[in-house]
Parts: structure tokens; C-alpha cells; sequence
């Protein structure tokens, strides 16, 4: 009752910020291909700054503060949306001219006022998002690289029924696969890795098996990191050629999470086989001695690891 009740008050809260008046129409956005995207984040910039104006004037005053550190010169979105919880795509790097593409696929209560910071910085997207594109380039600074914090889809709150349900992961994984077959278009010779947080390891499971030919040929890695499951019983229901690699940090709350996956009523409630099982199948990676948040801090193992898979070196991974 009570996680139902929390789950009413968070969908009207954003059902009633969502429809504000005053809000700015969504633009019309350039269709996404190399030559478009100065023009696109020149467009998703001016939307920001636009959006965080008519917060302010609504008196939304920590919306704005929010959408002024998205507004800066220097960022740059693929897309946004400030209703509701808001949608968010930004790049780090130079997606157009990349060898490597990493997209980080996040869990549950990511919005866009969680998108900079969670708890601790490098626990936000963003943040995230950030430390991976330093170690990466730390590495291997000769190699072009580029860095998709994608939260492109409604994630769940930890504190109500979506969480353990694949519900919010099947419309995930349909944007999902849509942004890979994008992320072809913009740069056909770049290898692409799906880096998947917690519930975010349902959406690319789910991405993984609603994706075409054109789009799979482009990915290189799938990593799976606090996973509480992906939907399916072993990696070989994810029907991938890829490798599929999978961690967990020592202290992770989410390693006591039941594996199970019910059909209840005609919907599935949990998400089946613990991917770092050997049942499951998947790579396995060190991930050192962290929490659920800990996967992308600067200087952990957890990091090191899952930057150089997505580079392209699995073969280094540390195993200590």
C-alpha cells in the first residue's frame, strides 16, 4: 500500500509539472546525421535556455537551477524534454569522428534534475558520464572517443511497482535500438558499446533483441554492471553476437535482490538469472570493492574495467 500510494504521489507530482502552462513547445529538431549536429545542439541549447526562463517565471526555482547547468555553452544534447521527469541525451567527445562510442544506459530515478547530480557527482549521469570519458581518454589518449550519457527513456523510481516490472525497460529498449540505428547513421565506422547500470540492464537486454542487423553491426560490447537481471534467462536469449560482460562491486545492495521472473496476470514482475552467474553466461569483470553507485568513481577498478572494454581492450581487464 504504501509503495502504491508513493507511486500516485510521484506520477501526479509530474503529470502536474508536466503540463504547466508556459512551458515552450518542443522544436523541430534536424534529423540526426553528421552534418546536423552543430545545428542540433545549437537548437537543444537554445530550448534549455528557453525552458529554464519559463521556470523561473513559474516559479519552479530548482527546475531552473537545474536547466541553467544544462544551458551552458559548452554542453551538448542530442535531445531534451523538460516534462515531467524530463528526457535528456548528451554527448562528451566528437560523436561524428569517433573510433569508440560508449553509451551509458542508467537505472532507476534518473530525471533531469538527478541528470548532474545524484547523491554523489559521479553517481549522476552525468557525472558518470564524465568519468568514464576522462578515464577513457586517460588510457588511451591517441584514440578518438565519445561518450552518450542517454537517458532517453522514463525510468522507474526505486520506490514504487515499475521497479521490479520490465514495463518502463520495453519502451526503453525500443528508443533504445532506435539511437543505435542513429548512432550508425551519424558514424557508420564507429564501434559502439552499451554500458547498462542497474535497471538500465533490462533496457539493453531488451534493446538487444529488438534491434536490426544494421544497427547490432555497429556494437562491439554490452556491459552489465549492478544488474539486478535483463528479463531472460542466459545471455543466449539476448540472440547477440557481441560479448556481454557483467560485474558487481563487493558491496552491492542489489546482489540480494531475487532472481526471479513471475508472470503475473500477463505481466512479468522481476528479471530472471543473476548475469554474474555462470548460469547466465556472461563475461565476468572485476569490479572491486564498491556500492551500487560506485561503477564510474574516478579511480576505481570498477571504471578501469568497464573503460577499457569500451575501448576495445577486454583482453586487458584487470582480474584482481
Amino acid at each position: 500500500m504504501a509503495l502504491t500510494a508513493c507511486s500516485i504521489v510521484v506520477t501526479v507530482a509530474a503529470a502536474a509539472r508536466s503540463t504547466v502552462p508556459g512551458t515552450p513547445e518542443q522544436p523541430r529538431l534536424p534529423a540526426l546525421q553528421a552534418d546536423s549536429l552543430a545545428a542540433r545542439y545549437a537548437a537543444n541549447h537554445r530550448f534549455i535556455a528557453r525552458s529554464e526562463r519559463a521556470a523561473r517565471d513559474m516559479g519552479d526555482t530548482g527546475r531552473a537551477k537545474v536547466l541553467g547547468r544544462l544551458a551552458r555553452e559548452d554542453r551538448h544534447f542530442l535531445s531534451f524534454s523538460p516534462r515531467g521527469d524530463g528526457q535528456a541525451v548528451e554527448v562528451l567527445g566528437d560523436l561524428a569522428h569517433a573510433d569508440r562510442i560508449a553509451v551509458v544506459v542508467p537505472g532507476s530515478d534518473t530525471t533531469v534534475d538527478t541528470f548532474d547530480q545524484l547523491g554523489t557527482v559521479y553517481a549522476s549521469l552525468n557525472g558518470g558520464a564524465r568519468s568514464l570519458h576522462a578515464e577513457m581518454t586517460k588510457l588511451q589518449p591517441d584514440r578518438k572517443t565519445a561518450v552518450v550519457a542517454w537517458y532517453g527513456y522514463p525510468a522507474p523510481r526505486t520506490m514504487s511497482r515499475d521497479i521490479v516490472s520490465t514495463d518502463r525497460a520495453l519502451d526503453g529498449g525500443r528508443r533504445l535500438a532506435g539511437l543505435l540505428g542513429d548512432l550508425r547513421t551519424v558514424n557508420a565506422s564507429a564501434s559502439v558499446s552499451m554500458l547498462c547500470h542497474s535497471y538500465g540492464s533490462v533496457v539493453c537486454a531488451t534493446a538487444l533483441r529488438r534491434m536490426d542487423a544494421a544497427a547490432e553491426s555497429s556494437l562491439a560490447d554490452v556491459v552489465l554492471y549492478g544488474s539486478p537481471g535483463t528479463g531472460v534467462r542466459s545471455r543466449a536469449e539476448l540472440h547477440t553476437r557481441v560479448p556481454v560482460w557483467a560485474g558487481r562491486g563487493a558491496t552491492d545492495w542489489i546482489a540480494g535482490v531475487p532472481h526471479v521472473s513471475l508472470d503475473l496476470l500477463g505481466e512479468q514482475v522481476g528479471f530472471g538469472t543473476d548475469p554474474v552467474t555462470a548460469a547466465f553466461g556472461a563475461r565476468i569483470f572485476p569490479a572491486g570493492a564498491g556500492s551500487h553507485s560506485d561503477y564510474l568513481r574516478p579511480g576505481g577498478l570498477a571504471l578501469r574495467n568497464i573503460s577499457l572494454i569500451a575501448l576495445g581492450r577486454g583482453t586487458e581487464v584487470s582480474h584482481d
